[in-house]
């Protein structure tokens, strides 16, 4: 899903943000023939996510430069190895680095996060999503980087799919129509192919959100919002594979086991990308047989 197109578009927008009239420093203190040579090396351990975006960085700078990457987006790595190599000339190395080391760390501080959660669940069948918590004009790289993690999308934009959650219901029902009424006429109204999902708040909630089907339309998620694991456990069997059942709210690590142990089928957590933290990727460079740390 991360196309090139999205990739450039992303990174253009950084580089003139970063160097909107040119970078004066590398411009004035390094000479116009000046080559460079510049890993990218980990500094800690962690899943790599985001090789295209980093290389993206210094050809959009520099044509002339290319990039070799030595690790797939999706591979473990640990502290001290060598995950890309940089080459070309001086100023524009100097130039696209701090853009595509930002971009870099972004994303495989989420893929590591993202794999400690898929490693968490392992074995319950439970899929760990993302959600629509992502850094404004980044989603597509953020939810790029949870898939190199192991973790599965969301929906990707309020466009991909109906998902009616509290405020929508509370606004559905305040003519004092019931819960069920209010969404047959909505699934009624929709295209067949169109997914539907629905958050609940308490256990009373689900039979009337179901029982709005029909043969044709259906509600195919329903979303049981920071239930205790009790109430998990209640819902999964009240909904009895006639829906897939998400759990959402209040998931860390801490507790994502035993919220995945309840038989729920998508865990979706925010933190994934709103709470990920950049990874230590340092870019160590030789520019004229100096050695330069970044």
């Amino acid at each position: 899903m991360l196309t090139p197109r999205q990739i450039e578009r992303v990174v253009i927008a950084a580089l003139e943000e970063d160097a909107p009239w040119g970078d004066v420093t590398s411009e004035y203190l390094i000479p116009a023939d000046a080559a460079a040579t510049a890993d990218l090396v980990a500094r800690e351990p962690g899943v790599f996510s985001g090789g295209d975006v980093f290389a993206a960085a210094f050809t959009l700078t520099d044509a002339d430069i290319t990039v070799d990457l030595a690790v797939s987006d999706g591979a473990a790595f640990g502290a001290g190895d060598v995950l890309a190599t940089v080459s070309g000339p001086a100023r524009g190395v100097l130039t696209a680095e701090r853009v595509g080391l930002n971009l870099v760390q972004r994303m495989s501080g989420i893929a590591t996060l993202t794999a400690r959660y898929v490693d968490a669940v392992a074995g319950s069948g439970a899929r760990i999503a993302d959600t629509r918590k992502t850094t404004p004009g980044l989603r597509a790289l953020e939810r790029h980087a949870v898939r190199s993690g192991g973790g599965h999308n969301h929906r990707y934009s309020l466009s991909d799919a109906v998902m009616a959650k509290d405020n929508h219901l509370a606004v559905l029902t305040a003519d004092g129509g019931d819960l069920t009424g209010a969404l047959r006429r909505a699934l009624a109204a929709l295209p067949h192919t169109t997914h539907v999902e629905v958050e609940v708040d308490r256990l009373e909630q689900i039979e009337p959100v179901l029982a709005a089907g029909d043969g044709t339309a259906r509600v195919g998620t329903i979303m049981l919002d920071n239930f205790t694991l009790d109430d998990l456990r209640a819902g999964v069997a009240l909904v009895a594979g006639r829906a897939t059942v998400e759990a959402s709210g209040g998931v860390s690590l801490r507790t994502v086991a035993d919220i995945a142990a309840t038989g729920v089928d998508v865990i979706s957590v925010g933190a994934l990308t709103h709470s990920a933290r950049a990874l230590d990727l340092g870019l160590d460079a030789r520019v004229s047989g100096a050695d330069v740390g970044a």
